[in-house]
């Protein structure tokens, strides 16, 4: 028979064959003792479908197929799964449900392959549901449907079981979630509307009830370690079993594991009196400390309170080390901590070098909490922030009457001094000079340790003290990337003159060498320096002895040879002299100061002075005299007899050589009284500042042309907080001077005039002086005068700003300047223009 001719298939024979394969295959599925099916098989089932298909009208029995392929899964599932499933409770009930549905879906794959044609051609044309689709909604519909609340029941029941620590078929959890998952048939609503809510709400509910249970029996690290464990476990059920589309979802159950366990009782959990965050911090626990950076980084939010109490927790250690130091510098009360006792009190220990130790304390606290930012916090910039805040509360706290500025560069000339009380390794100096300079980093007044800086450089430089000059250009470095090189520009101009003085030193002997009648018969060391890098220094017309003086001459020539526009400026302050003492006993070598020597030969022409006479002599100022004759006549060696044979000078005191003097020693060194160069030093920055300030307001105005008083302010302060702290006192009385002497004018709201007289803004009307006196602003009111034309009486009152600094100039017993203003007009509400 050929093709044109086969045989017309009637819809009740072919299915009755169909019927046969299928009823076959559902034997199988349900483990009776039946055949697989062969290939032979498989082509007759689904050439009959194919004939049945492709028949011309009316048997063309398509539709009716598909109707019939819906109707066998619908007769299984009714008669067969249905009652296995009903029939069995909880864990059972699970088991059958995996194993009915994985015979589905093998049911659905061999249906699906018999009845392929319909899916080719049929379905296609008609868009109808697929086959596979067809097969897996009746599951969905007539199993699922039905069953799945008891099914979500019994799996949040095993869950909680496993919370609670039993042993669990994670396998069948796995299958029986999988089956939420697939009967969407790519969309998750089943997974998520039927399953997860339900197991978000028992999560949250679980969680719950054992946080409030912990929050009340445990100690905060047992409740971490807890609430960490659970968390742990949490994700690994969420690997194993629960769908991925759980983890990175807002309302995950590992989300809702940390809202109970860590949101609601965060503050709680912290501030437990003698295991919180506090706790931890005092005790050291750095596991602890580490475990609860990795909880609470997880929460939104929930490190802020962890990093305000670190914060809180370094500024009280630091505030605490600042009164110790107070404590043991001012000799109140001895000291709480056992270390402090020891370092502070052993060996009658001197306030400078309580200083010395206080910075080390400080290096040491920074250090510990550094180490705790990096590792336990891992290295998170709120936490970098916080210790900057907490170091920058304490670290511009004085000690003793000294800044910290100043503490950092006593503590770092200590270091790189020849002598200093710091013995260290060379490696070990670099690591302590890069953690001063991390210090530096919270000072807030950078300018006023460079200045002590340079001061306590120079001294190291010229007077050979510098133990190691690799050192002192490491530490210029590490201050050049952290400040700047204009921070450090003037202290490497420093060290460059140095090079080069050694370098002219040289050429000076060589130019004694070549020029033996211009040897002045002196060992002479001259130091050429560059007056713009280094401090500023008295500089007097010092009466020389005849024998420097020719020393001066024979240099001056030698330097005219290497440059003639260049003028030499004298420091005797600065030099030294060995002098050979002949006394009766025996020959001593004297090292004094320049000043020194110029005193003792003036007694070589003269066996007694008077004070006045030596003033004359030696042209120096009462205070110098009084320091020089103090050193050589009161002080440990006295060169020099007094009289009257008293502790102090004074301007009608003789002086005698003293040709008894005798000492141990064939060298001895006879230094100065000490001067107090603190003083000067605040003043020379004080100087700085307003030139600094002055250029900031020109540089600003230049650029903008006209700006509002409280936004120059602003740029002002945020241009110059990188070198110091602008106190508002100082920039508004600095501001209105800058009004007075440079010409830049306020707007129209009123006059500013300089004087001891009030002077009326327009007529009739009488305002308000403001003026600086004795360091301190101060805005009166107490007048009385006429005001719109009528008059009004002022009720007294005096508002002080006090300026952390005197404002040089501007201090004196008269009122240095007067301000006057609009009736109620305030300073914020001028504008400025050039």
């Amino acid at each position: 028979m050929t093709m044109n001719e086969r045989k017309t298939i009637d819809l009740e024979q072919g299915w009755e064959f169909m019927q046969k394969g299928i009823t076959k295959l559902k034997n199988i599925l349900e483990g009776h003792p039946e055949p697989q099916f062969s290939s032979e098989d498989y082509m007759m089932l689904y050439t009959t479908i194919y004939n049945m298909c492709t028949q011309k009208p009316p048997h063309d029995y398509s539709q009716q197929l598909y109707d019939k392929y819906r109707e066998s899964f619908e007769e299984y599932i009714t008669s067969t799964v249905l009652p296995s499933i009903r029939e069995k409770h909880d864990e059972f009930m699970l088991r059958e449900l995996v194993k009915r549905w994985a015979n589905h879906k093998v049911m659905v794959r061999w249906l699906s392959r018999f009845f392929h044609y319909l899916d080719r051609y049929f379905i296609a044309r008609r868009s109808l549901p697929p086959l596979n689709e067809v097969g897996l909604s009746c599951f969905r519909d007539l199993v699922y449907l039905e069953l799945n609340g008891k099914v979500r029941d019994a799996v949040i029941s095993l869950i909680d079981q496993e919370r609670e620590g039993e042993q669990i078929d994670r396998a069948l959890l796995k299958n029986v979630l999988d089956i939420f998952v697939e009967i969407g048939m790519g969309q998750m609503d089943s997974y998520e509307n039927d399953f997860e809510a339900a197991m978000l709400i028992d999560t949250s509910g679980y969680y719950s009830r054992k946080a409030s249970s912990w929050i009340l029996e445990d100690s905060c690290p047992d409740y971490m370690l807890k609430a960490e464990e659970c968390l742990k476990r949490e994700k690994d059920r969420v690997a194993h079993y629960l769908h991925s589309s759980s983890e990175p979802n807002l309302f995950s159950p590992l989300q809702k594991v940390q809202h109970e366990l860590l949101t609601v009782f965060a503050n709680q959990l912290l501030e437990k009196e003698h295991s919180g965050c506090h706790a931890l911090l005092r005790d050291d626990k750095v596991e602890d400390l580490s475990r609860m950076f990795r909880l609470f980084s997880k929460i939104p939010r929930g490190l802020d309170p962890v990093s305000n109490i670190f914060k809180q927790h370094v500024t009280a250690e630091g505030t605490a080390l600042v009164k110790q130091a107070e404590d043991a510098a001012n000799n109140k009360k001895v000291c709480i901590c056992l270390f402090v006792v020891w370092e502070w009190l052993q060996g009658r220990v001197g306030e400078g070098d309580i200083r010395l130790v206080f910075v080390r304390k400080v290096i040491e606290l920074h250090d510990k909490y550094l180490a705790y930012v990096n590792d336990c916090f891992q290295n998170h910039t709120l936490f970098h922030k916080s210790l900057k805040e907490a170091f920058e509360v304490f670290c511009n706290k004085g000690v003793a009457g000294s800044s910290s500025a100043e503490l950092l560069a006593t503590f770092c000339d200590n270091i790189l001094k020849k002598g200093g009380s710091e013995k260290l390794s060379d490696e070990a100096i670099e690591e302590t000079l890069e953690k001063v300079v991390k210090l530096l980093a919270y000072i807030s007044d950078k300018d006023l340790f460079a200045e002590f800086y340079r001061k306590k450089l120079a001294r190291r430089l010229l007077f050979d003290k510098s133990a190691n000059d690799d050192h002192e250009r490491s530490i210029l470095t590490k201050l050049k990337q952290q400040c700047g090189g204009q921070f450090t520009s003037k202290m490497e101009g420093m060290v460059t003159d140095l090079t080069l003085a050694k370098e002219n030193q040289n050429n000076f002997e060589e130019y004694l060498n070549s020029n033996p009648n211009a040897n002045p018969g002196i060992d002479l060391t001259v130091t050429v320096l560059t007056t713009g890098f280094w401090p500023s220094y008295k500089s007097f017309d010092l009466n020389l002895p005849a024998e420097m003086v020719k020393c001066v001459e024979v240099f001056r020539e030698f330097y005219q040879t290497k440059t003639k526009h260049r003028k030499l400026t004298w420091i005797y302050s600065l030099g030294t002299c060995n002098l050979i003492g002949k006394f009766e006993t025996r020959t001593t070598e004297l090292i004094v100061t320049t000043y020194q020597a110029s005193a003792l030969l003036l007694f070589n022409s003269s066996d007694r002075l008077s004070y006045s006479e030596i003033m004359t002599q030696l042209n120096l100022t009462d205070d110098d005299v009084i320091r020089l004759l103090h050193s050589l006549s009161c002080a440990k060696y006295k060169i020099l007899n007094k009289e009257p044979n008293t502790k102090s000078i004074s301007p009608t005191d003789h002086f005698e050589f003293n040709s008894k003097f005798t000492d141990k020693m064939r060298r001895i060194k006879i230094p100065l009284p000490p001067v107090d160069e603190k003083k000067k030093v605040i003043e020379d920055v004080d100087k700085d500042r307003r030139y600094a300030i002055d250029a900031s307001i020109v540089r600003i105005m230049k650029s903008r042309k006209v700006l509002g008083h409280q936004q120059l302010v602003l740029e002002c302060v945020e241009q110059l907080s990188r070198m110091f702290k602008v106190h508002m006192a100082i920039f508004f009385v600095f501001l209105i001077s800058r009004q007075l002497k440079r010409g830049l004018k306020t707007s129209s709201l009123g006059t500013i005039s300089r004087g001891t007289k009030l002077i009326p803004i327009c007529s009739g009307t009488w305002h308000d002086p403001v003026w600086v006196q004795h360091g301190v602003v101060t805005i009166a009111a107490g007048k009385r005068g006429p005001a719109h034309g009528g008059n009004r009486a002022y009720k007294t009152a005096i508002a002080r700003a006090t300026m952390s600094a005197s404002f040089g100039d501007y201090s004196g017993g008269e009122p240095a300047m007067l301000v006057n203003f609009v009736d109620g007009a305030r300073c914020g509400e001028h504008n400025y223009r050039l």
